[in-house]
């Protein structure tokens, strides 16, 4: 019952959401919230406990950023992506401090098309991630143990979610950046402060407030570029 539950909800945000997502991606998504219950009662990858909070606190509070990542890398909605299967995963995104693998692996479930690397310093969620690719199915998903200053890339968009500071973010994942790639910083209220104390080869381009159904907290996406050389 606590299942049919937890299906209900999810569904139910992702109509508030607009996400059509296809029936064999809801049931990875609540195979995830499982996985992540279970493993976390040994390894504690996250400090949310209750399977219903997990669907609000981090299952639909990352399904919430698929629709802009998606408008800012000129990829349609995912209600008419290409299925898995026919598509070749071609943009790469890292998740930076991905922990359980948030948004991560939530973002390679509803987005076949994305190539999803999650690094994490910690080798327990590292793993934790790769386990989660093996037993879902989910080849354009892997998980990394190692520091992002490690990585070279190049990724097409970089993200984190409750990570660092904008500054130190982009500063340790800066060489993994394709050179037109962009920055995704999921954070709660707009952080003023760090958006001023980013250098100055940085700029944030778009503020984008969220709404996430069923949690009542402030959210926002913070998209960060490099500043780019003007020609002569």
């Amino acid at each position: 019952m606590m299942m049919d539950s937890l299906e209900a909800a999810l569904r139910e945000g992702l109509a508030v959401l607009g996400l059509a997502l296809p029936d064999a991606a809801v049931r990875q998504l609540l195979d995830y919230v499982a996985a992540l219950e279970r493993w976390n009662r040994v390894y504690n990858l996250t400090a949310v406990r209750a399977p219903a909070e997990m669907l609000t606190h981090h299952l639909l509070d990352s399904l919430a950023v698929v629709a802009p990542l998606r408008r800012h890398l000129g990829l349609p909605p995912v209600s008419v992506q290409v299925p898995e299967g026919g598509s070749t995963a071609a943009v790469r995104v890292l998740d930076v401090g991905s922990g359980g693998g948030l948004p991560g692996v939530v973002l390679a479930i509803a987005c076949p098309d994305l190539q999803v690397t999650c690094v994490d310093a910690v080798a327990k969620k590292a793993a934790f991630v790769g386990q989660v690719a093996a037993s879902l199915r989910l080849p354009h998903l892997r998980g990394v143990h190692a520091r992002v200053e490690s990585l070279a890339g190049p990724f097409d968009l970089i993200c984190s979610r409750a990570f660092a500071s904008l500054a130190d973010f982009a500063t340790w994942s800066r060489a993994a950046l394709a050179p037109h790639g962009v920055w995704m910083a999921m954070k709660g209220r707009v952080p003023h402060d760090e958006i001023a104390a980013l250098p100055a080869d940085v700029e944030v381009f778009h503020v984008e407030l969220l709404t996430v159904p069923g949690l009542q907290a402030e959210r926002c996406l913070v998209w960060m570029r490099p500043v780019r050389a003007e020609s002569p």
